[in-house]
């Protein structure tokens, strides 16, 4: 019996293979060709189209890499052809696809003599439709045909010179393919699509099951009724031996998965962001073709910004979207600027990006997205939660935690519990993919992987080629329609995911619920990598909340115009930048390029903008004046106010002591070795010392770093085992300034030269390091530690609106595999009465270690921030070049110290001249109740807008005043609509608020 199955499985494929797939198309004719190469970058449609194009060879090479062919695509359709009932005409464009892999290589757009466009042209969707062409029975239209490099390679991480134009060279990558005029029989293709459900379900049953047995003897009595040499003539007969079984419905107790189209589209990856607005163009004009073809057919379609460029730059495909949008076919979904990092951003910035992507799908399309749609992000920070919340959505969906290298998620429908206790009704696709096929193998896991039966009944199921593979196919749909009730096969309905969710709430009431973050375990090397884009990210979150805050109090003071348009264009910029491979460092070189001349271009803006408005605020002068947009009074100047600094704390005392240095400024006293380590750090408030006994701070220590795969994105745990300590310093020396003094420790990494400044300053609380690294390292993981005589079971990292804890033990699977964590501004390490702050200026990534000492049964809990990295793929150069990285350690720190060295290290001193100070805008009674933000509203009202949330993880009060003749003030949303929240009470030109840990809040004071 068993080898009867298997001979009548290899008759099939072969029969497919050699007399169906060339049925399906039983006849075509060449069609004459002509083009123009773009010189160099992409060009519109409308200049393209009056270039002069030249004859064309079929089955030419073309492509040097990134570069942009036209094609003209002539001729006359035979007579007679298309106009049996079961014919039509196609139009198919092979480019020269060197695989079946779509989105990673040569892709194409077909555009009408208008210059409107029809269709793309993908290796799975090589097909234009005659009728589309609206030229009756003759052919003439353009192929616009990107050459864009596979970095993909096979996924074998080799170091590759495409990813940055100067280094691709010249050679064609492509030779063009069959470009013909097509009879499609679709008799012969509804055929194709019924072999390949019955074939993918059949290999998915269980061999004891009849069912399995039933769907074989279908498909041989298929095999025994058609005619090989007349394949057309006896399609026919082979869909009548197929068509009981595929009749046969599904069980009652069926899975039920709601498929929704999809084309998960990386806003830059292996690829530029000026090719990935093309492959949105590619993909959306291939959605909205196949809606009118199939009515029933929905596409979720994520990120706001990649259909802002639709707009920008493909109106008339933008209004044929907005269209299906009313039909409710093409679904905005997410609500997002971009699908964003989670870890990484700032709590303005994630803000920021529900605030942009609702307001345009509102804006644009009259939609509220409900659902939070993060499919491919690296790991999901424990403050996303709140801030779904907050933004007026309930839902959420991701995939990528079934990428774990360990533990398995016990869920796949459950609530998702936030630092400050906000639930959210998350969804895991049991499928594991977001860009499914439909086909039986996946659609059998979805219904084995649930985790829920008996308490839930229904699963999402995401379907279409990403990245521009052209989203989902009629193949596809072909396939929904034949599972939607089948024997043996989940039950499969279109639909969107708003509807999806709406039936999973009602059916699963009493949720399970997970506390705290969804942590990848996988790519924690994206919390270092890119180092530079990771700098640009930071230092832009903080000029915006100073542009904000300066341009608000100028408005309000002085009448100051309040830039809206600018800061909105730059904040968008940024928002761009934190997608999931970008901010992550996990793109090729030119898109770090980029993003480095963007985060040029806005620092520069902003610097002018804040300028500007503290030029309104301050008035012509020649006092100097410190404009203190930090939440916490800094040198005698109030938060939001700017004022006369006043420099206070004794002199710092630096002197030479057993071949090193002491510093001390009366607050905190640190002890530097000969080689630059930092042997002791005592607060003279608790007399401790922060650094273990025989042990150091500020080590450096460099790593083998040689991931199993995904370079950029992975560390791998055994890292560790390959470290070169650089405790030796070529040189040491001290310098004494106005400002305090430094230590100047010289050293090499490898190849890399190491200049570190370890600096105090009057009235300074922390030690501060400045580390510049001339990097020139290949598979290097370079990381500054700390050893802390702290017997800390857990470490306290930033995160959006709050910190996350995560232990230091490793008592479980779950445990161990943090080995690399996340943290914003600072960390923090405490045993009950004494902490240590750690403080970084643009780092992301940390791990945290405990040992016991043998000597003295102590505790010793080492911090290491991760510095920097130098993979190989997908850009050879990551990382290769000078960086400076900041680094503070205050000893005897609370939360809230730690919390103030986090804006201390990221906000520097701004001192302007001028002729007055600066009343603040906003006042807080209670320094718990951190302001994030201060700005004006969206609507152009003028009402002052103010983000808050409750810093130290305990329940605080306090009230936040306006400034000025506020007229009333009431609570809002993240969209700035008016929206309860509990513990504010409105009081006048103030507001009472008693909050919750973690608790976020928007007021909103009415002018």
């Amino acid at each position: 019996m068993h080898d009867d199955r298997r001979l009548t499985e290899v008759r099939l494929d072969r029969f497919v293979r050699e007399r169906i797939v060339p049925a399906v198309y039983p006849r075509s004719v060449p069609l004459t060709l002509s083009s123009w190469d773009v010189p160099d970058e992409p060009v519109p449609a409308v200049e393209a189209l009056r270039q002069p194009f030249t004859p064309q060879e079929h089955g030419a090479a073309w492509g040097r890499p990134w570069s942009t062919k036209w094609l003209r695509l002539q001729g006359q359709v035979p007579d007679a052809w298309g106009t049996a009932a079961d014919t039509s005409v196609e139009i198919i464009v092979d480019l020269g696809f060197s695989s079946d892999l779509p989105g990673f290589q040569c892709e194409g757009i077909a555009w009408r003599p208008d210059g409107t466009i029809v269709k793309a042209i993908s290796p799975r969707n090589q097909y234009i439709p005659l009728k589309l062409l609206g030229s009756g029975m003759s052919v003439d239209f353009f192929v616009e045909a990107a050459a864009n490099p596979d970095l993909s390679q096979g996924w074998t991480f080799a170091a590759t010179p495409y990813g940055d134009k100067t280094t691709s060279g010249n050679t064609p990558k492509y030779r063009l393919g069959r470009i013909v005029i097509a009879e499609l029989n679709r008799t012969v293709w509804e055929l194709q699509q019924d072999i390949w459900t019955l074939n993918g379900l059949m290999h998915e049953l269980p061999m004891e099951l009849p069912r399995r047995h039933e769907i074989l003897r279908a498909l041989e009595r298929m095999l025994d009724v058609m005619d090989p040499d007349d394949v057309p003539g006896t399609a026919g007969a082979g869909r009548a031996a197929l068509a009981g079984v595929l009749a046969r419905p599904a069980y009652a107790s069926a899975h039920h998965l709601l498929a929704t189209g999809h084309a998960h589209i990386d806003s830059a990856w292996l690829w530029p962001v000026r090719e990935t607005i093309r492959k949105c163009a590619r993909t959306f004009s291939n959605v909205v073709a196949l809606m009118d073809e199939d009515p029933g057919f929905v596409f979720s379609c994520s990120s706001a910004q990649q259909l802002a460029w639709i707009k920008e730059l493909y109106p008339e495909l933008f209004e044929r979207i907005r269209e299906k949008v009313r039909t409710g076919q093409f679904v905005p979904v997410g609500g997002m600027w971009v699908e964003a990092d989670t870890n990484m951003p700032g709590g303005e910035a994630m803000a920021r990006q529900f605030l942009e992507g609702k307001r345009f799908f509102l804006d644009e399309f009259g939609v509220e997205c409900e659902e939070a749609w993060l499919p491919d992000t690296f790991g999901y920070s424990a403050a996303m939660p709140q801030i779904v919340k907050a933004a007026g959505s309930k839902w959420f969906l991701t995939q990528k935690i079934s990428w774990n290298q360990v533990n398995r998620m016990p869920h796949h429908t459950f609530n998702w519990e936030g630092i400050d206790g906000t639930r959210l009704f998350t969804h895991f696709p049991p499928v594991d993919s977001y860009s499914s096929e439909l086909s039986g193998r996946e659609l059998a896991h979805a219904e084995r992987n649930y985790r829920d039966h008996g308490r839930g009944t229904t699963s999402l199921v995401p379907f279409g080629y990403g990245d521009g593979g052209g989203g989902p196919t009629r193949e596809m749909l072909a396939a929904a329609r034949r599972t939607a009730d089948l024997e043996g096969s989940p039950k499969v309905e279109l639909g969107s995911a708003a509807s999806f969710f709406a039936r999973a709430q009602a059916e699963y009431e009493s949720l399970p619920v997970w506390v705290g973050e969804l942590y990848l375990e996988l790519h924690r090397g994206t919390y270092t990598s890119q180092a530079k884009t990771k700098l640009g990210n930071r230092r832009s979150e903080h000029l915006l909340r100073e542009a904000e805050l300066w341009c608000a109090t100028a408005a309000v003071r002085t009448g100051f115009e309040y830039p809206a348009a600018e800061l909105k264009r730059l904040w968008r910029l940024v928002l761009l930048q934190q997608f999931h491979d970008i901010l992550p460092g996990s793109s090729i070189a030119w898109v770090h390029q980029d993003a480095e001349r963007n985060y040029a271009a806005v620092g520069a803006q902003l610097e002018a903008i804040i300028a500007d408005a503290a030029g309104a605020v301050l008035g012509a002068g020649d006092i100097d004046f410190l404009l203190n947009a930090a939440p916490h009074r800094r040198q005698g100047v109030a938060p939001f106010g700017a004022a006369e600094p006043v420099i206070a704390g004794q002199p710092v005392l630096a002197t030479e002591a057993s071949g090193g240095y002491v510093l001390d400024n009366g607050i905190i006293r640190a002890v530097i070795n000969a080689d630059g380590l930092l042997e002791s750090l005592i607060d003279y408030a608790s007399g401790r010392d922060a650094i273990a006994p025989g042990q150091y701070g500020n080590l450096l220590e460099l790593h083998r770093d040689t991931p199993n795969e995904w370079d950029a994105w992975d560390i791998d745990a055994f890292y560790r085992r390959n470290v070169v300590r650089l405790a030796a310093a070529t040189s040491t020396a001290v310098e004494r300034s106005r400002r305090g003094a430094a230590v100047v420790v010289e050293r090499q990494a490898g190849a890399s030269a190491v200049t570190q400044r370890i600096s105090l300053e009057p009235g300074a609380e922390s030690l501060a390091i400045s580390t510049a690294v001339d990097w020139q390292e290949s598979e290097k993981l370079l990381k500054l530690g700390f050893a802390l005589d702290v017997r800390a079971d857990r470490s306290a990292s930033e995160t959006q609106f709050g910190h996350v804890f995560r232990p230091t033990h490793l008592n479980t699977s779950w445990e161990a595999a943090k080995f690399e964590i996340c943290a914003h501004r600072w960390i923090h390490l405490a045993e009950p009465g004494y902490g240590v702050a750690v403080a970084n200026s643009s780092t992301y990534g940390h791990d945290v270690t405990r040992t016991v000492r043998e000597d003295d049964g102590g505790t010793t809990t080492t911090v290491r921030l991760s510095l920097l990295r130098a993979p190989k793929f997908p850009d050879p150069g990551a990382d290769r070049g000078r960086h400076e990285l900041q680094v503070t350690i205050r000893p005897g720190a609370g939360i809230a110290d730690a919390v103030e060295e986090g804006y201390r290290t990221n906000l520097a001193p701004r001192v302007l001249k001028g002729a007055h100070g600066v009343e603040p805008l906003i006042t807080v009674s209670n320094p718990a109740l951190v302001v994030e933000a201060v700005k004006l509203a969206e609507d152009g009202s003028g009402d002052v807008v103010v983000r808050v949330y409750e810093s130290l993880g305990e329940r605080s009060a306090g009230t936040v005043t306006a400034g000025f003749g506020a007229s009333g003030v009431h609570t809002v949303d993240l969209l700035e609509r008016p929206a309860a929240a509990p513990g504010v009470t409105p009081a006048g030109c103030s507001a009472e608020l008693a909050l919750r840990p973690f608790q976020l809040v928007t007021l909103r004071f009415a002018r």
